[in-house]
């Protein structure tokens, strides 16, 4: 016993093998899964609510969050090579800090998954928008696109993707592989065309001052952007399906990283080069405005309506926006267009991801055996895919997408630092067992990434900040009130299938 009751690795395994998912994916796969889970919000849309932050400094910003998730990335792979089942860091965290600690890290990642599902359903929604504006030459009233927040109503669009992703996830249509690299082909093939284009005209004068709002504005920055690399970490949630996994589960997460951060860098500085450049935009008395705020809105309009052009700060489709700006009016919209068919898989992913998590908890008895149900029809969790989806869509009806990546990140940010720890535990107390990848120079990588988690997660809005304890605390009562009386190592079931109370959907494999 380390820090409470603790699922042994042995029978994570066990468990895994007798009940555990078809493997069947690759490191090709891994690696392709890993990208399309990354590149989406993060990049196509969050690129406008750094430029507010930290102006051109988002480069450095990006290379920040980019080190974090390294770090991270390597101790992920260390775990994920010894204890290839789904789960991801709660199933880590369990075998190694205790159940205690194992299900805060659970119930933080539904910041993660389903609060970040959100997030990119809000961004595909403004990228929809100007599809609809600048292809059929519709204009949609802003009220019916922006929350309470940025002076709307409800953001309607993002609510339509939020429902459909959750309708398509019932009735079993989840991606395939070979649908998944067609997208992610889409995605790499966009911010290429984006690179292409932009760079050649690139004027270095847009870089400065490199950072407009001191490097407070740059870290605020980069905890905000972190959002950009969020899902690659979805690879280790896959390494219970996964072929060799003790191999293929580190080059998916490494792999996938490194080709996101390169492309981040290079869309960054095209867009920053640009015309409109990357300064952030300041009230009529030169404050600085926060991003997504109604105010910001209010000042945005006033500058196109006086024939300027809208600020790359201003714009809910940046990279789009950035390719008209530049005289590649057409090739814009088909960035646009690109975004539009490509974001949703990433909100299916998250959702999916969530499921995965969900599922696994049931199947440690700290979750009601109910929600981790399959349809008897479809044979998906239609019960836990219905209670995400509908969370999901009320988050994104009203929020606006940089709170919702920034409460995001809180949770992820939680989980990333419960990784690094778990690494460092479980090599003093468990040195001798077999590690197919060991983290490089452990003691500083580990630290380097927990440290930086710290790091990001203090330099988050402070309501961002609140959001985690507060999100915890009601996991407490939840665990303490229903989840530790009924979690199967307490009781001393190590097998789902010891348990007579289980009902008999839980232990088949999800589609």
């Amino acid at each position: 016993m380390i820090f409470g009751r603790v699922k042994p690795l042995d029978a994570i395994l066990a468990t895994a093998e007798k009940r555990g998912l078809h493997r069947s994916l690759g490191a090709f796969q891994l690696t392709m899964l890993g990208i399309g889970a990354v590149i989406g919000t993060g990049i196509f849309v969050l690129t406008s609510e750094a430029a507010q932050k930290a102006g051109p400094g988002m480069m450095i910003s990006f290379i920040i969050a980019g080190f974090v998730c390294a770090v991270a990335a390597l101790c992920y792979s260390e775990l994920a090579s010894m204890v290839p089942v789904a789960g991801s860091a709660y199933t880590y965290t369990y075998a190694v800090m205790g159940e205690l600690l194992a299900w805060m890290v659970g119930w933080a990642l539904i910041l993660e998954y389903a609060v970040g599902a959100s997030a990119v359903a809000v961004g595909w929604s403004g990228y929809v928008v100007g599809q609809i504006r600048n292809l059929l030459g519709i204009e949609v009233p802003m009220e019916w696109v922006n929350g309470p927040s940025a002076g709307g109503y409800i953001n309607l669009p993002a609510v339509f993707i939020s429902l459909l992703v959750t309708w398509l996830l019932v009735i079993g249509t989840t991606e395939s592989a070979r649908v998944n690299a067609i997208l992610v082909c889409i995605k790499v093939a966009a911010l290429t065309l984006f690179i292409a284009l932009s760079l050649p005209v690139m004027d270095m004068q847009h870089f400065e001052p490199l950072m407009p709002t001191g490097f407070a504005g740059v870290a605020g920055a980069a905890a905000s952007i972190f959002f950009a690399y969020v899902g690659f970490d979805a690879v280790s949630t896959a390494a219970e399906e996964t072929k060799n996994p003790q191999r293929n589960v580190p080059i998916g997460l490494i792999a996938s990283l490194g080709f996101c951060t390169i492309f981040y860098l290079l869309v960054s500085a095209g867009a920053i080069g640009s015309p409109l450049g990357a300064q952030p935009v300041r009230s009529a008395a030169g404050t600085l405005l926060s991003p997504g705020t109604s105010e910001l809105a209010d000042r945005c309009r006033a500058i196109v309506a006086g024939g300027a052009l809208e600020p790359l700060s201003c714009s809910r489709e940046a990279l789009a926006h950035v390719l008209r700006t530049i005289g590649w009016v057409q090739i814009g919209n088909l960035i646009g267009l690109a975004a539009t068919l490509a974001l949703p898989s990433v909100v299916l992913m998250m959702m999916f991801g969530q499921t995965r998590v969900f599922f696994t908890m049931a199947r440690d008895g700290l979750l009601p055996t109910r929600l981790a149900a399959v349809h008897p029809k479809y044979r998906t969790p239609h019960v836990v895919t219905i209670v995400t989806g509908i969370a999901a869509t009320l988050a994104a009806a009203f929020l606006p997408v940089g709170k919702l990546a920034d409460y995001s990140n809180s949770g992820t940010l939680f989980a990333f630092l419960m990784v690094a720890v778990s690494v460092l535990v479980l090599r003093k107390v468990d040195p001798t067992r077999k590690r197919p990848f060991r983290t490089p120079l452990v003691w500083l990588v580990a630290p380097a990434a927990i440290l930086g988690c710290l790091y990001l997660y203090f330099s988050l809005p402070l309501l961002a900040i609140l959001v985690l304890p507060g999100w915890g605390l009601i996991g407490l009562v939840i665990y303490f009130g229903y989840s530790r009386s009924r979690s199967y190592v307490g009781r001393g079931i190590t097998d789902v299938v010891d348990d007579p109370a289980m009902q008999p959907e839980i232990a088949k494999p999800l589609h």
